[in-house]
């Protein structure tokens, strides 16, 4: 890949957490940059990565960790006051050019005289809204109040998808310098040989990924339903799936190589900001049954199955269906493959290095 022809190789200073998506996200755009030939340090928050993500993330970035709780982790505003001064004391001592910060209101009072990129990946005031049709209230309340900061304080916003740039200004009201920009993911293993399983992967203990539904489905389909990811959070929330086969908490080349194995893939989000792992397995031709949601129709439509969110039999009717039928899966397959690979590592890292540029140049403005 070659380096924008706009700038040097800049140092970029990212903020990541070792718990969901944003640890996948970040790693993948980091390699990315890096291999284009920016200097990446991840900054992380929240619970210790595994000794096997820090070897991933040492492999190409530098890694270090934070004292700082991610806002998601925390009730009391109070918890965050550090956070500005802890991650202005490591870009100065980084020398970073550009902050690229994996949660909005991490921008919010952070003092730093090179450009700020937020990235909006979820947060509790659209999840609320999207799950369950609440505004965000009580110990809450305050995230909205540093989000909107945070949008205010960025020199450019992102979303990783049309439908959540929208909710975003449902929830939040206008955003001024907001733009989309499509998540990317790496090529899966070579696919040998499907197997008659279905697959579904997600954090089960959050009420968004929908575990009722799945499970409830599973005990009706011909296939076996396999449930990769972990089923309680670190706030005790817990997710019932005892009709699937629960794999819990995998690594992510064992999902990769199982995306590559099922005839199937399910998944039952209510709230998707994107969906990375319905990506990584649409880049393995595996047939994808999703969730009608704004999202999935967005980056899907014409290229996978849908079905309503509230409905296990109408989930485990498409899973039935496609399991006597191998021709579709065939065909959906190919159609998933052909659609995901529109939204590749490199197309995403040359997308952000515009957003830089503009953000860069907004600051020059100044």
């Amino acid at each position: 890949m070659l380096q924008s022809l706009t700038h040097p190789p800049r140092r970029i200073l990212m903020t990541t957490d070792a718990v969901g998506g944003v640890w996948r996200y970040s790693l993948d755009l980091a390699r990315g940059l890096a291999t284009g030939g920016d200097s990446i340090m991840l900054a992380g928050l929240g619970p210790q990565p595994s000794a096997e993500q820090v070897r991933e993330a040492r492999s190409f970035a530098t890694l270090t960790w934070l004292e700082s709780p991610p806002d998601w982790m925390t009730r009391d505003e109070i918890d965050l006051e550090q956070f500005p001064g802890e991650l202005k004391a490591l870009a100065t001592a980084y020398g970073a050019d550009l902050v690229h910060l994996n949660a909005p209101a991490q921008a919010a009072k952070l003092d730093l005289p090179c450009p700020i990129v937020a990235v909006s990946h979820s947060c509790v005031v659209t999840w609320l809204h999207a799950v369950r049709d609440q505004v965000v209230a009580g110990d809450w309340a305050w995230q909205k109040d540093r989000n909107r900061a945070g949008f205010d304080r960025a020199g450019m916003v992102v979303a990783p998808s049309r439908s959540h740039a929208d909710m975003l200004e449902t929830c939040y009201g206008p955003i001024a310098r907001l733009s989309v920009v499509h998540n990317g993911a790496l090529p899966g293993p070579p696919v040998s040989r499907r197997e008659a399983f279905v697959l579904a992967a997600a954090r089960w203990w959050d009420d968004g990924k929908n575990a009722a539904v799945l499970n409830a489905a599973a005990a009706i389909t011909e296939w076996p339903v396999y449930a990769a990811g972990p089923l309680e959070g670190a706030a005790g929330e817990k997710a019932c799936l005892d009709h699937c086969v629960s794999l819990g908490s995998i690594d992510h080349a064992e999902a990769r190589r199982l995306m590559a194995r099922a005839s199937i893939f399910v998944s039952t989000s209510i709230y998707e900001p994107f969906g990375l792992a319905a990506l990584e397995a649409g880049l393995s031709g595996t047939p994808l049954v999703l969730a009608d949601i704004a999202t999935y129709r967005e980056i899907w439509d014409g290229a996978a199955i849908f079905f309503d969110t509230r409905d296990p039999h109408a989930l485990a009717a498409c899973i039935n269906g496609l399991a006597r039928d191998a021709d579709l899966r065939r065909q959906l397959g190919r159609r998933a493959a052909r659609r995901a690979r529109r939204y590749s590592l490199q197309a995403q890292s040359a997308t952000m290095r515009e957003i830089y540029d503009r953000a860069a140049m907004a600051v020059a403005g100044h």
